[in-house]
């Protein structure tokens, strides 16, 4: 069964909200078909039944369509209990608990509360249906724009619903719901109260007649669908006799509002059917059947008792009489109660006469349309009533009985009133007298009652009098031979009322002009006032003559003329007004004489103040006749409290007339008139340079002359009190809102604070003169107008309410109330900086309020006052504003206990906004979205705040700690869910639901209510994060050009959906089950393509397989959806004119307008939108402009002024309109780029981390890169989307890395093969391609950037590295392919041979790419290199590198020199590198890095094309600028000196590491030229690269000389670095130099000696930490990558020593003395002295070779053992492989989540890399022990030959062993090194995994000569 308020909703969205689509129409009316049972038996319930009761009590009830509810006691009592009230079937009683269960949550809650909510939910199910019904017969009978077939297809279906006795079903619940009974409003025993769907406490009686008055109103409207049965109609009429009598309570409005509506029941249907005409007797029911007519007849000519029912049935009499007159035709007659034949005409006059005497106009007039019962009813609806009305009444006057009737009554009127002159009251009447006057009253009233009838009628629905001739010939009828005022009075005041509209205004001005009628017309005004003022002036020429008084008569008559002249004025033509009253003076006239009654001078003023809009020249024409004529304003100087000074003689001015004269008669017309007239002159006033002090005076005379004293009057009518109170509070707002507070009139009020009261007035500054100063003084100190206001305001929302419904001056009472709260308001937006000035003499208004809480909490309350909105609004606004000022607002609203009643209000009054048909153009007049700023804005304000407390968080304890529960109290929260779980009524809801996501995501990452929030949205309850993916997200968007603001609001709102997505799969804790549920149910939507479930997720065997193996991809995954949803070209938003403004733009200064960056306040003509958007102000640009074309028009050549301002006139609005497409340009162009940010988080934080709910599936990433490249090659894709495309591109990339490093074999097993260390590279070689072509089309878009170029050279070095491949750069491929050949069998080696063959096509594939598109691209990246920022420059650089590593043709290299790029980058160096490692800012290090950038390229291409390379870089000199670099020699300072930027949290590097970043790449180059160096021509002097390499080592000796030293006290491996570089250029070329000047040799003699030797014995400190590492466990774990790096440098380090050892001792013919020489006087040998200095020996060689041998078979052995692990890998047991993980990893990569396989591999990978490390120490070592066994064999062979340059200084034996070493050394030495040469003779060739032949050779040779005795 469908609920009605469903039911409600989908009737109020297809029939109130825009235009319906088909399908849309289709489900109403098939709704409709399904409750078509639930009308016909319209609120009809089973009645309790005694099974049903006895089920109930059992505890066990079978609900229909629902396995067996069990009860508890509690609910057993209150199921009975509803069925008792409510006279409900007790089943159904138990389905209304179980509804309320569902709908509030009431586990908890107390049985009373329970009872009233389902009694309330109760009542809401039966208000929708009668509201259902109610919308059904609108959208029939009275909106207009629905489809005529949708029409017709509801009036079909209410036809049949009427005929099947749906109106007598109406009729008897009517009456039922008025007994006091349980299926009425309650029985004796019955609870009185219900609680509605916020939670408030209401009467059940009240809830009956609310009930009660809208089936009253369905049963009107339906009488205009089917027409009525004769058994209705007597129904009906004694329904109207029951209501009437209730009416007779004037308090309530609903029995009222009841009593006539049912009135009009009878009315419309009788005059409906009386316009039918005799003749179609087939439409009208009654009119046919004339037992009816008789029975009727005789029911409505009885007499009631009850005098309010008389006065209905009189009314009811006049229709039946103008039933009768339009559907008799004379044939059948009526039985009187005498018996007697009458005919129909007779019986027409009989209730004609009945009707007229007892004047049931005047009873309509005062009982039923002068109410305010009937003024605050539905419009449309009372529009209905006029209508017929108005028809009656037009009948009753065109029929010729009518108006014999209506002549009757005018003559009857004419001759009681014979005398304008008439005694005003009856006090001094003798009796007989007063008799006699009422008499004539009593038969004058009927005809003025029948113009005033008409009056009210026409004056509500002016369009009625169009076309109406029967009206316009009554009109001249009843305008002749008036022989009293008061008939006159009535006819002009009907005239007034005709002239409402424009057609009837320009009849009534025609008819009073043309003199049509005799003695009525405007002369007969105009004449009158001049007569009066002649006669004024003849007596003041006397001066003891009194002024006469203006006739009573005449002055009712006048006032009566001046109305129908306002009214002319008001509604007439613009264009046809400003000719008719050409002279207006004499409205002036008689305005400053005393005997002129108020009343008259205040019709006079109102009617002056039409004229004040007809043009501003007869507006300046007004102000100066009204200094001319009217009252002057007398006021003192000072404000109340003040001594003011008594004027010295009585002036009969304003104060005087107000105070004496309006007074005294209670009434004060003259008064509220001249504060009407000022007001509309100052408000049309376009000059504010002297912020209103000339108005200073007309200031002070309202606020201490009228509104100060308005409470203390007497008034003899509430009306006027609250319109004086209006006008008074109108003026205080246009000083306000008008004029500004400069900072020199707050100066001069400042300086007269201490003498304020004393300092006469002519000395008082011109600020206290400005009336804005005033007021705000007096909000500030809490004075008259303020206490006046908060007086007012403090009534309470319920009493205003209260009022507005129930007191004719409501309205008024209403409006006072809402200028107060904007007084307010514009009072808080001014305080805040005169407060700053005034403290502490004046206070902000905050401070003043907060003196009574009380005062807070009623301004908060007016949120409940939903009569309208703007009063909402303003409340709202102050709770905004004093919740960003006062920190315990919170405190404040607890402590008057108005907390629950505030929540409820806001909720409500969001909920009654998202049910509106119609949004608000101006968000700052939208109450929904103020509420939801409100909320969001006091988000980051402490907690608790205002946000806590309106959304239920629990302000009594930590917010944190709140557990949320919407569904079971009624907040703002609840409120926001509901209109985001349906989203409905996009078009007109699009601004809550866009600030309603954004709250919820506001809430999601508050630190407070975070928690909370996410657990609420997360719950299966809502399941907010998946639920609009599947239909909102990836909706089409609107069309821009049909709704482009909806347009934007629908991209914000899946902006903020997109965040809050991704902020789930961000936040949520994997190790929650719910939390990690809820992430797989995303995940699943978002990424793959079919719905799987939990166990196909977790499996990733099946689904995840199934998904992936896929090879018809019908639809895309939904993450790519959304990114569809994105792509289009967005909106032009720069500032490009139509070309025909172009011509005109410099006249009107547009650019120089638009260039001013300000906003309007300052200035600008910009504002901030409530989207945060910079946009223009169209109304302030427009007064700019118009400001331009008035000072043109002014200098313009009158030749040519009329063509050219019209020119500029088209521009200007052409440039309005450009400004209007500008600024939602703007908007959706912001929209799109918010919602691609969003999706841009989405696919971030899912990729990096929730891959695991993917299946770790590359394919998945690749299609997001695909996409996401495609979209930014696009033209449609803009520059600032493009950015955010690269991040999502990045991310991808990163994880394609992770998933190739961590898993490239998949999960499809556990077991990991060696096979998987070459294929890393798990996309396919088109997929790379793919990507590298849309990457580098993306490059070498049109539009692009830097910050964008930058980005993209990030993706390309990332894809560089992707295809490579390579695991770990350690590993050599060498050692890869032996694992994989080791062992295998065939099938792997043709593996291996497929994974060689698709890495070199992906490599040739790569490379034919960039070699097509090499031109273009070097020439942007070549561009960005030499051109862009520090950061640019250096990307570039970094991009070049890395193309030319894959330049297989020297293509790339051969661009980068035509481009003559190098020489740049060497000048750079030499320039800039300086100062970039001396000076610590941020500047500097960019700089810096740029520099370590060039230098990468020019090692590339050192080293990259090797000798060529080389070659190419020394032919450009680069050793020469290298020579020029300060940098290299710069002094270094203690790192120490520049900690201060650490501190100051730059997070700068050293000064050290800013250093080393120089060094280490220049050392670098310099010994890329050593490859250069041909050994056959060491001692060519003329070689030119040897020079220049020992040239750059002489111009920086002072850097080899620091490096050499090797004397830091710390550890660095960067100095251990620089060392290594330096030993291997000064080894390699330093033998040619001859020269021992600078200590080269000796330097490096040292170093032999500290490294050569065993490490026990070094004194290294590189040694000595690689030895600290490794005996200290953990130590060694942490640092494990350092201590390889130093393990690997000290190796190199050792075998450059020994091989410059050996080149001396080769080519040098240096000998080595066994030990060191024990000598004191210096000795030669060879070109090298030795002496006391250190030098390197044949005992530390030996050294040497013992420790490298011992290395050399641990490095061996440990590579052996590591190889058969990697082989036995997928053997080990799960504790195995971690230890393995934690033995050899370089950093944690484990978590616990973390697969066998993944361990497996990950352990794999690291013994991989530590074979490779050993690998490269077993090739050092190995040369190091060839190079020490051949300076030994070198030497042994020397022994017997001393060379020529050594014996020509031996001439003594003692001198050969001096030098050479004795025979016992040398036999100590073949002892020490024979064990050696054994070991180094059983290693294992195989093992090593070198050939060991010419080592086994050597060592065989050297140990034949040691054992033969050679070598001693």
């Amino acid at each position: 069964m469908v609920s009605y308020r469903q039911l409600l909703s989908t009737v109020e969205s297809v029939l109130m909200g825009p235009e319906a689509l088909p399908h849309e129409r289709a489900e109403l009316m098939h709704i409709l078909g399904e409750c078509l049972p639930d009308f016909k038996k319209f609120l009809e319930y089973p009645g309790p039944r005694a099974a049903d009761r006895t089920q109930v009590l059992s505890k066990e009830v079978r609900l229909p369509n629902s396995p067996p509810t069990i009860l508890d006691d509690q609910d057993v009592q209150i199921a009975l209990k509803l069925s008792d009230d409510l006279n409900l079937n007790e089943v159904d009683s138990v389905s209304l608990l179980v509804a309320a269960h569902q709908e509030w949550g009431l586990l908890g809650r107390e049985p009373l509360e329970i009872l009233r909510l389902s009694a309330g939910l109760w009542f809401a199910e039966r208000r929708a249906l009668i509201t259902t019904l109610y919308t059904l017969l609108r959208a029939v009978v009275l909106d207009e724009g629905h489809e005529n077939d949708l029409v017709a297809d509801i009036h079909s279906y209410l036809e049949e619903l009427f005929t099947s006795g749906l109106r007598q079903r109406l009729i008897t619940i009517i009456k039922e719901l008025n007994r006091e009974e349980p299926a009425g409003s309650g029985g004796p025993q019955a609870d009185r109260y219900v609680l509605d769907s916020r939670g408030a406490l209401v009467q059940r009686y009240n809830v009956a007649q609310r009930e009660r008055l809208g089936l009253s109103q369905c049963l009107v409207l339906s009488l205009l669908i089917v027409r009525i049965k004769s058994q209705e109609a007597k129904d009906i009429l004694s329904l109207l006799k029951d209501c009437a009598a209730d009416a007779n309570d004037f308090q309530s409005i609903v029995k009222v509002q009841i009593a006539y509506t049912v009135l009009f029941g009878l009315v419309i249907p009788l005059v409906s059917d009386a316009l039918s005409g005799p003749q179609d007797t087939s439409v009208s029911v009654i009119a046919s059947d004339n037992a009816f007519r008789r029975e009727f007849q005789g029911t409505v000519m009885a007499t009631v008792n009850d005098v309010t029912v008389e006065g209905f049935m009189d009314i009811v009499r006049l229709a039946w009489a103008v039933f009768m007159m339009f559907t008799s035709d004379g044939s059948f007659a009526v039985v009187t109660s005498s018996g007697s034949q009458a005919s129909d005409a007779m019986n027409i006059r009989l209730c004609l006469e009945r009707a007229c005497v007892k004047n049931a106009f005047k009873f309509i007039l005062v009982r039923v349309l002068r109410t305010a019962a009937f003024q605050n009813d539905d419009e449309d609806m009372v529009y209905m009533y006029n209508a017929y009305l108005h028809k009656m009444l037009t009948s009753f006057l065109s029929h010729s009985i009518g108006r014999e009737k209506v002549k009757e009554l005018k003559e009857r009127a004419m001759n009681a009133l014979r005398s304008y002159s008439v005694d005003k009251t009856y006090d001094s009447m003798s009796d007989d007298v007063r008799a006699q006057q009422q008499a004539i009253e009593a038969h004058s009233q009927p005809f003025i009652c029948v113009l005033e009838l008409l009056t009210e009628v026409y004056q509500k629905e002016p369009k009625l009098t169009e076309g109406n001739e029967a009206l316009w010939n009554f009109v001249h009828f009843a305008g002749e031979d008036h022989t009293s005022y008061q008939t006159l009075v009535a006819f002009l005041n009907m005239l007034t009322a005709l002239a409402s509209s424009e057609e009837g205004a320009k009849k009534v001005f025609q008819l009073l002009q043309s003199k049509a009628i005799r003695s009525v017309g405007w002369h007969t005004l105009f004449n009158s006032l001049n007569v009066y003022e002649q006669k004024f002036k003849q007596c003041l020429q006397n001066p003891r003559a009194l002024l006469p008084d203006v006739q009573e008569g005449d002055a009712r008559a006048l006032v009566a003329y001046l109305r129908v002249l306002q009214k002319v004025m008001e509604t007439g033509n613009l264009m046809e007004r400003t000719q008719w009253f050409p002279d207006i003076e004499p409205l002036f006239k008689l305005l400053p004489y005393e005997s002129v009654p108020p009343y008259l001078k205040g019709a006079l003023r109102n009617a002056i103040s039409t004229f004040v809009e007809v043009s501003p020249a007869l507006r300046d024409t007004i102000w100066s006749l009204l200094e001319q004529y009217d009252l002057p304003v007398v006021v003192g100087p000072t404000m109340i409290g003040s001594s003011s000074q008594e004027v010295s003689s009585q002036v009969y001015d304003m104060r005087y007339e107000l105070n004496e004269v309006e007074a005294r008669r209670e009434e004060y017309p003259s008064t509220l008139s001249y504060l009407k007239l000022l007001n509309v002159l100052i408000e049309k006033e376009t000059d504010v340079s002297d912020r209103g002090r000339r108005f200073v005076g007309i200031f002070r005379f309202v606020r201490d002359q009228v509104f100060w004293p308005f409470s203390q009057r007497a008034y003899a009518d509430s009306v006027e009190k609250w319109q004086l109170v209006v006008a008074c509070l109108r003026h205080f707002e246009m000083m306000l809102a008008m004029y500004d507070i400069c900072e020199e009139d707050v100066q001069n009020s400042v300086d007269q604070f201490p003498q304020l009261e004393t300092v006469p007035s002519s000395s008082v500054g011109r600020a206290a003169q400005v009336p804005v100063i005033e007021l705000m003084k007096d909000f500030m100190s809490g004075k008259t107008i303020f206490r006046n206001i908060m007086s007012i305001l403090m009534l309470g929302v319920n009493t205003i309410m209260e009022d507005r419904m129930s007191q004719l001056y409501g309205p008024s009472l209403e409006e006072a109330v809402h200028l107060c709260l904007e007084l307010i308001l514009l009072a808080l937006e001014k305080d805040a900086l005169l407060a700053d000035y005034w403290s502490p003499v004046y206070q902000r208004i905050d401070v003043i309020l907060s003196h009574d809480s009380r005062q807070i909490v009623t301004l908060l309350e007016y949120v409940r006052y939903d009569l309208l909105p703007s009063i909402q609004q303003c409340s709202i606004k102050i709770m905004n504003i004093l919740s960003g000022r006062m920190v315990q607002l919170v405190s404040i609203i607890m402590e008057a206990d108005a907390a629950g009643s505030l929540i409820e209000d806001y909720a409500s009054c969001l909920e009654a906004r998202a049910q509106d048909f119609q949004a608000p153009e101006n968000p700052n007049e939208d109450s929904g979205f103020l509420i939801l700023q409100l909320l969001i804005n006091n988000l980051s304000r402490p907690g608790p705040n205002v946000s806590h407390l309106l959304l239920r968080f629990d302000v009594d304890v930590p917010v944190e700690r709140t557990i949320l529960q919407p569904k079971r109290h009624y907040s703002c929260l609840r409120v926001i869910l509901n209109i985001l779980e349906t989203l409905s009524k996009p078009d007109i809801n699009a601004v809550l639901h866009e600030f309603g996501f954004q709250l919820l995501y506001e809430l999601c990452v508050d630190r407070l209510t975070g928690a909370a929030m996410v657990d609420l949205l997360r719950s299966e309850k809502y399941d907010f994060f998946s639920k609009h993916l599947n239909t909102f997200a990836s909706a089409p968007l609107p069309k821009r050009n049909i709704n482009q603001a909806l347009r934007v609001s629908d991209l914000q709102q899946r902006a903020w959906l997109l965040k809050l997505l991704a902020l789930e799969l961000h936040a949520s804790d994997m190790d929650v089950i719910t939390h990690r549920e809820s992430c797989r149910r995303l995940i699943s939507r978002l990424f793959l393509q079919d719905s799987l479930d939990a166990s196909n997720l977790l499996s990733p065997t099946s689904g995840i397989e199934q998904a992936l193996n896929k090879t018809d991809n019908i639809h895309k995954m939904k993450v790519l959806e959304l990114l569809d949803v994105i792509q289009f070209r967005p909106p032009e938003t720069s500032i490009n004119f139509p070309q025909p403004v172009l011509k005109f733009k410099d006249d009107l200064l547009v650019d120089e307008t638009l260039g001013n960056s300000a906003v309007v306040e300052k200035g600008g003509v910009y504002y901030y939108s409530e989207r945060g958007y910079r946009l223009i102000d169209l109304a302030a640009f427009r007064d700019k402009l118009w400001q331009e074309y008035r000072r043109i028009e002014a200098q313009t050549d009158a030749v040519i002024h009329e063509r050219r301002l019209a020119e500029l006139k088209n521009i200007v609005q052409q440039l309005l309109r450009w400004g209007w497409k500008y600024n939602k340009n703007l908007e959706e162009q912001a929209a799109q780029l918010h919602m691609l940010v969003g999706w841009s988080q989405l696919v971030e934080v899912a990729v990096s981390r929730r891959m695991e709910f993917m299946g770790n599936r590359p394919q998945t990433l690749f299609e997001i890169l695909d996409a996401s490249l495609g979209a930014t090659t696009s033209q449609d894709c803009s520059l600032k989307m493009a950015l955010s495309l690269t991040q999502v591109f990045l991310t991808c990339m990163a994880k394609l890395q992770d998933q190739s490093f961590f898993s490239p074999g998949g999960e499809s097993a556990d077991n990991v093969t060696c096979v998987d260390l070459l294929s890393t590279a798990r996309l396919s070689n088109s997929a790379c391609h793919s990507i590298l072509l849309k990457l580098v089309t993306a490059i070498l878009r049109h539009e692009s950037s830097e910050v964008l170029r930058r980005r993209q050279y990030a993706i390309l070095l990332s894809y560089f590295q992707y295809c490579r491949g390579m695991v770990d750069s350690d590993v050599s491929l060498a050692i890869k392919r032996n694992l994989l050949l080791e062992g295998q069998d065939g099938e792997d080696d043709v593996e291996l041979q497929k994974i060689d063959k698709d890495h070199a096509e992906l490599a040739q594939m790569n490379f034919s790419i960039l070699k097509r598109e090499a031109t273009a691209l070097f020439e942007v990246i070549t561009k960005d290199a030499t051109q862009g920022s520090e950061v640019g420059k250096a990307m570039a650089f970094y991009v070049l590198d890395a193309l030319l590593s894959f330049d297989q043709d020297q293509v790339f290299l051969s661009q980068l020199q035509s481009r003559d790029l190098l020489h740049g980058c060497l000048s750079d160096i030499s320039n800039n590198s300086y100062q970039a490692v001396m000076l610590p800012t941020a500047d500097s290090i960019r700089r810096l890095y740029t520099v370590e950038a060039e230098l990468a390229l020019l090692l590339r291409v050192g080293f990259g094309y090797k000798k060529r390379g080389a070659q190419a870089l020394f032919s450009m000199g680069v050793l020469e600028r290298l020579s020029s670099c300060r940098a290299v020699d710069i002094q270094l300072m203690e790192d120490s000196k520049w900690a201060h930027t650490f501190k100051m949290g730059l997070g700068l590097p050293s000064q050290h590491d800013r250093y080393r970043q120089i060094v280490s790449p220049v050392l670098r180059l310099v010994f890329c030229f050593t490859s250069l160096v041909d050994v056959s021509e060491f001692l060519e002097e003329t070689n030119k690269v040897n020079r220049e390499i020992i040239d750059f080592v002489k111009a920086h000796q002072g850097l080899f000389d620091r490096i050499l030293r090797d004397d830091e006290s710390q550890v660095h491996v960067q100095s251990l670095e620089e060392l290594e570089l330096a030993i291997a250029v000064l080894t390699k070329v330093w033998p040619i130099e001859e020269s021992e000047d600078f200590g080269i040799v000796q330097s490096i003699f040292n170093l032999t000696c500290s490294y050569l030797c065993e490490e026990t014995e070094s004194s290294s400190k590189y040694v000595k930490e690689i030895q600290n590492s490794k005996r200290s466990l953990e130590h060694y774990i942490g640092n494990r990558e350092k201590v390889r790096k130093m393990e690997l440098l000290v190796t190199r380090l050792r075998c450059n020593l020994t091989s410059y050892l050996y080149c001396l001792v080769t080519r040098k013919d240096l000998r080595l003395p066994i030990s060191r020489p024990n000598i004191i006087d210096r000795v030669s040998a060879g070109t090298y002295t030795f002496g006391k200095q250190r030098q390197p020996t044949l005992e530390l060689v030996a050294s040497l070779l013992r420790q490298t041998t011992t290395d050399l078979e641990h490095s061996i052995e440990e590579k052996c053992l590591l190889f058969t692990k990697i082989q036995d890998v997928n053997e080990l047991s799960r504790h195995e492989v971690d230890e393995i993980i934690e033995a050899y990893g370089r950093q944690q990569y484990i978590s616990v989540s973390d697969s066998i396989r993944k361990r497996r591999y990950l352990a794999m990978i690291e013994m991989c890399s530590a074979v490779g490390h050993r690998e490269c120490l077993i090739t050092l070592l190995l040369h190091i022990v060839e190079h020490a066994l051949n300076l030994f064999y070198i030497h042994f062979e020397s022994r017997l030959r001393v060379p020529d340059h050594l014996s020509q200084g031996m001439t003594r034996l003692i001198d050969k062993e001096t030098i050479l070493g004795s025979r016992e050394d040398m036999m100590l030495l073949n002892e020490r090194i024979l064990p050696i040469l054994e070991r180094l003779e059983v290693l294992n060739e195989d093992k090593a995994g070198h050939s060991l032949k010419v080592l086994h050779r050597l060592v065989h040779s050297l140990k034949s000569r040691i054992l033969l005795g050679y070598g001693s």
